[in-house]
């Protein structure tokens, strides 16, 4: 088993609880139709990005601790492929067909090819090279590459025309998943994450890092694919009961 970095369990921790409140923001609003305060709606947009970048950037640096990245990324796709099977048919105007969960899976399959090569660009030079791609390339599924005020350079249509490149970040007419985290540009977040690893792997760090202090949140992060699977499950089940019992629409009961 990889060495156990105490603080990155309680950052992964920290964010499993920030996605299952926003996942039940969401299951009220979309799933539900119920209206919330405008200012959690606007919460919540604002967090989300932020929750799934947390999660990528972790995997990233904890990838330099794993003994096998790429068993780790098959075990990932498998359940994310159960995921997507789970929403087409219990919820078909959910189903997440390339989410963060697939994202992760193939992200870690990759680097578990060419991990042994990044790791020799010194760790500072990683992650702002890799930082500077994935602002770069941020907007590829939008048709355009660059940053948005500095420079812009639209890509040729026809990359968008054929549904079997959306794993790319190349997004058809005819392409929809509820949750979509594309290989570019989030393949290069996770590589900026495995380059900023090499400084913890490098023992540079404070061995403060590997300390744990907050257990609830370091267990939370040490069982997060277990999380990831079932929280929704359980949060359907928790909304499905409270709008039964108070009287408001359901979806399966």
């Amino acid at each position: 088993m990889g060495k156990r970095i105490g603080i990155l369990d309680e950052v992964r921790g920290l964010a499993y609880i920030a996605m299952i409140l926003y996942h039940a923001y969401y299951d009220i609003v979309f799933v539900y139709g119920h209206d919330l305060p405008d200012w959690l709606d606007t919460a919540a947009r604002f967090t989300q990005p932020f929750i799934a970048g947390t999660f990528i950037v972790v995997a990233g640096i904890s990838s330099n601790f794993s003994n096998n990245n790429f068993k780790r990324g098959v075990t990932y796709f498998f359940f994310a492929m159960a995921l997507t099977f789970v929403t087409a048919v219990a919820l078909p105007s959910e189903t997440i067909v390339f989410g963060v969960l697939h994202f992760l899976g193939i992200a870690a399959m990759i680097y578990g090819f060419i991990g042994k090569f990044t790791e020799h660009i010194p760790w500072v030079i990683g992650v702002v090279l890799f930082s500077l791609l994935f602002a770069v390339t941020f907007n590829l599924p939008r048709g355009y590459i660059g940053i948005d005020g500095i420079f812009t350079l639209p890509l040729p249509g026809f990359l968008y025309e054929h549904y079997w490149l959306f794993p790319l970040g190349f997004v058809s007419g005819t392409f929809y998943s509820a949750d979509y985290f594309p290989l570019i540009p989030y393949f290069f977040l996770f590589l900026a994450g495995a380059s900023f690893g090499e400084y913890f792997r490098s023992g540079h760090a404070s061995k403060g890092f590997d300390m744990t202090r907050f257990k609830g949140l370091a267990f939370l992060g040490r069982h997060g694919l277990w999380i990831y699977m079932l929280h929704q499950p359980m949060t359907i089940m928790i909304l499905e009961l409270v709008f039964k019992i108070t009287g408001q629409g359901t979806v399966f009961l």
